[in-house]
């Protein structure tokens, strides 16, 4: 089980986060981004629309892909019209944002996009309610289920079939079939 794009922005479920601006490499405008998608070469591709958002101001809205290549696990990026240091340091910090509509239904039945997943109810393979999908971290080892539980604390769930045996999404939950400990709270 895969999710195709990471992450929620707090503005709601109509745009996923696919990057983050880290910080300025080299003087002709390029940015490094850390990516936050399962898919960094479609969606950092030349002639992609992001749009930027910042977490407490209007971002600089929409920016085009000029050029992009992976670099030591991020992504160097040149957008349209950022042609210096200058122009590039005021992307620092900008949020990458794609609207959801613009994403297409994964192929593979087992795969999901994260906004898909956040928000659904989790409960257990006998009905017992377990939290709720916080969201989905992706991790060297595969993607987690973060779960906020009743009891206030997170579970960090491995998103894998053996644990996680069925996704409704249309029916708006997630069953579990963890082992023992593993929704219990970190000491």
């Amino acid at each position: 089980m895969t999710s195709s794009t990471s992450r929620t922005t707090d503005a709601g479920r109509d745009e996923v986060l696919v990057g983050v601006v880290v910080r300025v490499h080299g003087l002709r405008g390029e940015v490094v981004v850390e990516p936050r998608t399962d898919e960094p070469r479609e969606r950092f591709a030349t002639g992609s629309v992001l749009h930027g958002r910042h977490r407490r101001a209007p971002g600089p809205g929409p920016l085009v892909v000029a050029a992009a290549r992976a670099h030591s696990g991020r992504w160097l990026v040149l957008f349209e019209g950022v042609s210096d240091r200058d122009a590039a340091e005021a992307l620092r910090g900008v949020q990458l944002v794609l609207p959801t509509a613009e994403l297409a239904e994964p192929d593979d039945a087992e795969e999901f996009h994260v906004h898909q997943l956040t928000g659904l109810r989790v409960e257990l393979t006998d009905g017992t309610p377990a939290g709720t999908v916080r969201d989905v971290v992706h991790g060297p080892g595969g993607s987690l289920l973060v779960v906020a539980r009743p009891a206030g604390h997170e579970a960090m769930v491995p998103f894998v079939a053996a644990i996680v045996p069925e996704v409704d999404v249309a029916g708006g939950r997630i069953v579990l079939d963890p082992p023992d400990g593993l929704l219990d709270p970190e000491d």
